[in-house]
């Protein structure tokens, strides 16, 4: 049975969806107005394995991560390079999505875009000042009222009086209280901006994610996803809203990811400590940051460094190295019954441990490197492919597929080896001893087999 890690009750709870086989889960996606960075990329990638491994498990999953595409950061940045909003946030999707289809993420079922769903949000809006959750300041900005709902605090575990004694900035004068939140900002001279019942204006980041999960998923879903970071305020905030509009539970279930580190401090643009997914693909195999990725659970810190990286490629390659000599076949079912399946599946039901998973993958390559099992090469690729990893052509990864010439006379891999191949006949095996040294220089590692000689990177 399926078991995740609640962050709404703080425990592990077996997963059982409002309906039958079917899991609507949200996710808190990007605001595009740069490059996406590693932490986008974990959480991309994590949730693109819960995504797969749900649906793997028999679950008709609805896949929602939405795109935040107007917010104070993205109307600095346009102005700043001199392009309309609309460039600007359509430049980054593209980009974005580069990333992703890099990394192997499957596309969600709907990436909605909060200046599409302007309509439902201001209606969300009037619900909640309806209700007495809201209320219009003085300077027209539309704020929710913290105090008015009870259950604030509920998955944070921050209450109100933790929120007065932890409050240093400015008091805001249109506020009754300064941790009220706003829903709906006023328009600013050349802002974008649409009307309201209370003028014109934009909507405020919180209220995006409830107006647009309510409308495609319903008042209440099974999953809300996102980073860490987000569980206060963002996700408090969406509980708030989204709970005092519908009166019912917002979701039964919050998975957070953890944070990312570079040298045990957390990863953040501010400090100026992030690294684009972009940068380090210019450096290592998208399946490799993959695979780093998955490497540890995803509720953990991970920590980001050259080192870590060059470790998950050594790891990778193990994998790869053995499943080099597979015999093509078609791509068959998964037998569950297997005890490598077996293990692989209680790892992953148990809250998504990929740690674990990937660790039944070692053993069962393990077992390949003895005995050459093409059913249990099979095995290995189709459980690895579950999570999205083992998906090139082995030789590709092992040679790197994008090497560039070695050497001053501009000579490839391949023709290197034929130079060697040539030497040795010729028994001039100093010259084929100096091609070897030379590849092994430049990082790539020759063995000589029945077939001839095939190659790979270190």
């Amino acid at each position: 049975m399926l078991s995740l890690y609640n962050s709404l009750t703080n425990q592990k709870e077996i997963f059982k969806p409002i309906k039958p086989k079917e899991v609507r889960l949200y996710v808190c996606g990007m605001t595009v107005y740069d490059f996406c960075h590693l932490g986008h990329a974990r959480v991309m990638v994590i949730f693109d394995v819960i995504n797969r491994w749900l649906k793997l498990s028999g679950y008709n999953v609805q896949y929602i991560r939405n795109i935040t595409d107007i917010d104070d950061k993205i109307i600095l940045k346009a102005a700043e390079e001199n392009i309309t909003i609309k460039e600007l946030t359509e430049k980054f999707i593209m980009e974005m999505n580069k990333d992703s289809d890099a990394l192997g993420v499957l596309r969600p079922d709907s990436e909605p875009k909060a200046t599409n769903h302007i309509d439902d949000i201001i209606d969300m809006i009037k619900i909640l000042i309806d209700k007495g959750f809201a209320y219009v300041g003085d300077n027209k900005d539309v704020y929710f009222s913290v105090s008015d709902f009870k259950g604030y605090g509920k998955l944070s575990g921050k209450t109100l009086k933790d929120l007065r004694a932890g409050n240093r900035v400015d008091i805001d004068r249109y506020k009754k209280n300064n941790f009220d939140f706003v829903m709906w900002k006023s328009a600013k001279k050349d802002e974008p901006s649409w009307e309201s019942p209370w003028g014109a204006g934009r909507p405020g980041w919180h209220i995006e994610c409830s107006a647009m999960s309510n409308k495609i998923l319903g008042n209440h879903f099974d999953i809300h996803g996102g980073g860490q970071d987000l569980q206060f305020p963002h996700h408090e905030n969406e509980i708030a809203q989204s709970e005092a509009a519908n009166d019912c539970k917002m979701a039964n279930y919050w998975l957070h990811n953890g944070f990312v580190k570079i040298d045990d401090e957390k990863m953040s643009k501010s400090l100026g400590n992030f690294f684009t997914i972009r940068s380090i693909l210019k450096n290592y195999l998208p399946e490799v940051v993959r695979f780093f990725i998955l490497r540890a659970h995803y509720r953990s810190p991970l920590n980001y460094s050259d080192i870590q990286l060059d470790d998950a490629k050594q790891g990778l390659t193990r994998l790869y190295l053995s499943i080099r000599n597979k015999i093509k076949s078609q791509k068959s079912e998964i037998d569950w019954s297997n005890n490598y399946a077996t293990k692989f599946k209680a790892a992953l039901d148990d809250d998504f441990n990929t740690p674990a998973a990937i660790a039944v993958l070692y053993e069962l390559a393990n077992e390949i490197n003895k005995d050459k099992d093409n059913q249990k090469i099979e095995l290995l690729v189709n459980l690895a492919n579950s999570i999205g990893i083992l998906t090139m052509n082995p030789e590709d990864f092992l040679q790197g597929v994008m090497l560039s010439p070695i050497g001053d006379d501009g000579l490839i891999i391949g023709d290197l080896i034929k130079e060697r191949d040539s030497a040795k006949k010729n028994k001039d095996y100093e010259e084929a001893d100096r091609i070897r040294k030379l590849l092994l220089e430049n990082d790539i590692l020759l063995e000589d087999t029945a077939e001839g000689t095939i190659w790979r990177q270190k």
